[in-house]
C-alpha cells in the first residue's frame, strides 16, 4: 500500500487505542508483523496549548516505525498548528480521528461527530494536508447512526481536500463497538474513491482478515482490540495471506514471555509504579482461555511489582501445561 511517497509493506497496522496501545505495545506488535502503528488519540487543542500530557503521546521511537500520530478536534486552524507542532517529532504521516464515538472526544463535537459535518470534515482535513509535508490520512465510521450512513461522502470530500488514505470503521457512532461490522460500506468507500483504503472492524483473524480483503477490496487492514493480549495476530495474518499458512497461537510459555516482555518495557519508559498499573488490564487479556483464568485476572488486578507479575505467569505456565 502507498501512502503519499511512503510504500506501507504488509496487510496490516495495529490501530490507536487510548490508554491500551502506548509504545511498548506498538514495538511489540511491530516485532509480531505489523506493517506500521498509530499513536494514542492526541488532542489538538492540547498540543496547541503545550500540555505536557499530550507533548509526551506526540513521540515517535524508531522501533515503532512506520508510524503514524493521530489528532482530534474540530477547529481547522487548531488542527493544522497541532499537525506543525507533531511534525517536531518526524511522524511518518498525520492522521485525523474522525471516528472516535467516545462522549469527550465526540461530545465535543471531535471525532465521530465530524461523520455529522462532511464539510468541516473537509475542512479540518485540508488545512492540514496543507500545514505540514507529510501525507494526511483520516478515519472515519460509517456514519453517525443508522439513519445517516454518509462514509462515501465524508470519503470522498476528505479525498479532494487532500487525503492520502482512509481507514473505514464498518460502524456507527451510535453501535459504538457491539454489532458486527458492516463490509459493505467499506467496499462502497473503496469503490468511490482513487486513494487507498484501510479496513477496520471485527478483524479477529488471519480468516477474519481474508475475509474482509475480499469481501470489500479494501486495500489494507487495521487491527484493533483482536491484538490486545495477542500481538501474534499480526504474524498469523501474515503468514495466512503470504503463504496460505495457518500459524497456531503460541503456547502458554510463550504468551507469557511476551506479557513479561511488554511489562519490562512498559517499566523502562514508565517506571515501574505507573507500568504495574497499567499491565493489570494487559495481563488480563494475555490469560484469555486459560484454565483458571478468572483467578489468573482477580490476581492480576492487584499486581504492584515485577516479581508479582513474573510470579503469576509462572504459575500460569505450570498449571497449563499442555495448553
Amino acid at each position: 500500500m502507498q501512502i503519499g511517497n511512503l510504500k506501507i509493506e504488509g496487510h496490516a497496522g495495529l490501530a490507536p487505542m487510548a490508554g491500551v496501545a502506548d509504545r511498548a505495545m506498538r514495538e511489540l506488535c511491530r516485532e509480531q508483523g505489523a506493517a506500521y502503528t498509530v499513536g494514542e488519540l492526541v488532542s489538538a487543542k492540547g498540543v496547541t496549548l503545550g500540555d505536557r500530557k499530550s507533548g509526551l503521546l506526540l513521540q515517535v521511537h524508531p522501533a515503532e516505525r512506520p508510524m503514524a500520530l493521530q489528532l482530534f478536534g474540530r477547529e481547522p486552524a487548531v488542527m493544522a498548528d497541532a499537525a506543525r507542532r507533531a511534525m517536531d517529532q518526524q511522524p511518518d504521516w498525520i492522521d485525523i480521528n474522525m471516528g472516535c464515538p467516545a462522549p469527550k472526544v465526540a461530545g465535543h463535537g471531535g471525532g465521530a461527530a465530524l461523520m455529522k459535518d462532511p464539510v468541516l470534515a473537509a475542512d479540518i482535513t485540508r488545512a492540514v494536508a496543507k500545514a505540514v509535508p507529510v501525507p494526511v490520512t483520516v478515519k472515519i465510521r460509517s456514519g453517525w447512526d443508522d439513519e445517516h450512513i454518509n462514509a462515501v461522502e465524508v470519503a470522498r470530500r476528505c479525498e479532494d481536500a487532500g487525503a492520502a488514505a482512509v481507514t473505514v470503521h464498518g460502524r456507527t457512532r451510535a453501535q459504538m463497538y457491539a454489532p458486527p461490522v458492516n463490509r459493505d460500506i467499506i467496499r462502497q468507500v473503496k469503490e468511490a474513491v482513487s486513494i487507498p483504503v484501510i479496513g477496520n472492524g471485527d478483524v479477529t483473524s488471519a480468516v477474519d482478515a481474508a475475509r474482509m480483503l475480499e469481501e470489500t477490496g479494501c486495500d489494507f487492514l487495521l487491527v484493533g482490540r483482536a491484538a490486545m493480549g495477542a500481538p501474534w495476530i499480526f504474524a498469523q495474518i501474515n503468514a495466512w495471506l503470504d503463504h496460505e499458512r495457518i500459524l497456531p497461537p503460541p503456547p502458554v510459555s510463550q504468551r507469557m514471555a511476551y506479557l513479561l516482555r511488554q511489562a519490562e518495557r512498559m517499566v523502562e519508559y514508565k517506571g515501574e509504579a505507573i507500568a504495574m498499573r497499567e499491565i493489570r488490564k494487559h495481563a488480563g487479556w494475555y490469560m484469555r482461555g486459560l484454565r483458571g483464568a478468572a483467578a489468573y485476572r482477580r490476581e492480576a488486578g492487584a499486581i504492584s511489582s515485577m516479581e508479582d507479575l513474573a510470579r503469576l505467569c509462572l504459575r500460569a505456565v505450570e498449571e497449563n501445561r499442555g495448553a
